[in-house]
């Protein structure tokens, strides 16, 4: 408790740590909300895990549509390991402190990642149209070396566009308070404890954030828009029904994906009429319902994946 009326003192001393403080108004949140938030980040770990291990197995999955959704696992990963320990250790153990360089990375991994995955769903979406518009051509445009320079496209774009706003918010002079009232070092939460002007860095990700998320939902549109057209030019009875079910676990995935950072980006535009502490929430939460999501729907819906599940756990068993 002194610690923390210390940080809440100004002083001209710079800062080399921060505090994350969970729901302001509404800390006794925090001990419903862990148990709910632990077995969904168990739940989104294990998931994924299988899905990993089942498709590096069973060599009928060594295709490049199971590639690619091997990547927006590592991503899911990625993200739930970076945000969801942190909020735990808060909850549990009240370890609020974050050091300066943990803070800024922790940022760099948020802002980058969502559009990885967000550019990886737009590779999706290219996948699926050229295999039922370009069925016959499938096999030549779609190759293992595609996916390869696709993955370091995904990384290589948007960890660099990404960069400069950790970049820009760790140059900021930190002079003040120290506690950051989120769970996870948001760009804006963060920049705001500076004693500078941050326009900068709050305009460099507005614009980069719309233009990366923008640019990719654009390409999932124009996609799904010519698989639509050519899928009602068929003819054969039942082929379009066939054809629209190869790309239904994709859209759902992308309808997850969307509706909660729509949410996320309403309430923020909003942030004056919605609680400080509902902004927060729900920015824990679209690092993780995405995560615990992705791996259920294409292992319920991809009858693929389901059966080299099956085969896993039955050759466990058979080994156990």
């Amino acid at each position: 408790m002194i610690s923390f009326l210390k940080s809440n003192n100004y002083s001209t001393a710079p800062v080399s740590e921060f505090l994350l403080i969970c729901f302001p108004n509404y800390q006794s949140w925090q001990h419903w909300l862990s148990l709910p938030l632990s077995l969904l980040f168990l739940l989104a770990m294990g998931a994924n895990g299988i899905l990993l291990i089942t498709i590096r197995r069973e060599a009928s999955l060594h295709e490049p549509m199971y590639y690619l959704l091997s990547l927006l696992s590592l991503l899911d990963m990625v993200l739930c390991l970076t945000v969801i320990p942190k909020v735990l250790a808060i909850f549990w153990f009240d370890l609020r402190s974050i050091s300066f360089s943990a803070c800024f990375l922790q940022m760099f991994i948020m802002n980058s990642f969502l559009p990885m995955e967000s550019c990886t769903f737009m590779v999706m979406a290219y996948d699926r149209y050229v295999a039922i518009c370009h069925p016959l051509r499938y096999p030549s445009i779609i190759t293992d070396q595609f996916v390869a320079k696709a993955s370091v496209f995904i990384v290589a774009r948007n960890a660099l566009l990404s960069a400069p706003i950790p970049i820009l918010s760790a140059q900021l002079h930190y002079c003040g308070k120290n506690v950051i009232e989120n769970c996870i070092c948001a760009n804006l939460s963060v920049s705001r404890l500076s004693c500078d002007n941050f326009t900068l860095n709050r305009l460099y990700q507005f614009v980069a954030g719309w233009t990366l998320l923008g640019s990719d939902f654009i390409l999932i549109f124009l996609s799904y828009t010519f698989i639509l057209r050519a899928v009602l030019r068929f003819k054969a009875k039942g082929a379009a029904v066939k054809a629209l079910s190869t790309c239904s676990s994709h859209f759902i995935l992308i309808l997850f994906f969307s509706t909660i950072l729509l949410v996320v980006v309403l309430t923020n535009v909003a942030r004056k009429r919605v609680p400080m502490d509902i902004l927060i929430l729900l920015n824990v939460l679209h690092h993780l319902i995405p995560p615990a999501l992705n791996p259920i729907v294409y292992g319920v819906r991809t009858k693929e994946i389901k059966q080299g599940i099956q085969k896993l756990l039955h050759r466990e068993m058979q080994e156990g």
